[in-house]
């Protein structure tokens, strides 16, 4: 299981220009043409720079705003909040715990029967593992959310 979550050097030189411009220099990608907006396979969003497990699509919901959106992270401790006073107003905005990778910006317009928060993230800034491929990534401690995904399973329990 992988637990060191901090940035490296190597990891930030495997960066597209997008992924550093969003990560690194705190960008937005624009709506509706980023690659997870409307991503609606199961499995988990990890820190592009560190692989940081971040938030899973069980929680991810349409907001229409052409971003993905979530309901909560992960785990409350997989992310940080800081206060965002950029473009003339007063936002919070979410970055990763262990590598600090700027990830986009939290809302109260959520779902309300989910507690109301919008976690409105960059594509740029996460990596998606499918729910079926958890164990080959390292991630096998999230397989439980999914169900079994492993075929080789289902085929021996019938």
């Amino acid at each position: 299981m992988m637990t060191d979550h901090r940035k490296t050097p190597e990891a930030l030189a495997g960066l597209t220009e997008a992924q550093f411009r969003v990560t690194q220099e705190d960008g937005t990608e624009p709506a509706f043409r980023n690659e997870y907006w409307d991503n609606h396979d199961p499995g988990i969003y990890v820190d592009v720079v560190s692989g940081q497990p971040l938030f899973s699509s069980l929680d991810k919901f349409d907001s229409g705003t052409g971003w993905p959106s979530f309901t909560r992270p992960i785990d409350p401790e997989a992310v940080t909040t800081k206060t965002d006073r950029t473009l003339w107003m007063s936002r919070t905005e979410v970055r990763s715990s262990g590598a600090d990778s700027h990830l986009g910006h939290l809302f109260d317009d959520g779902p309300r029967d989910a507690g109301g928060l919008r976690y409105c993230m960059n594509s740029a800034s996460l990596r998606f593992v499918p729910a079926a491929e958890l164990d080959q990534n390292g991630y096998g401690e999230f397989r439980e959310l999914f169900g079994d995904q492993d075929e080789d399973t289902k085929e021996t329990a019938s």
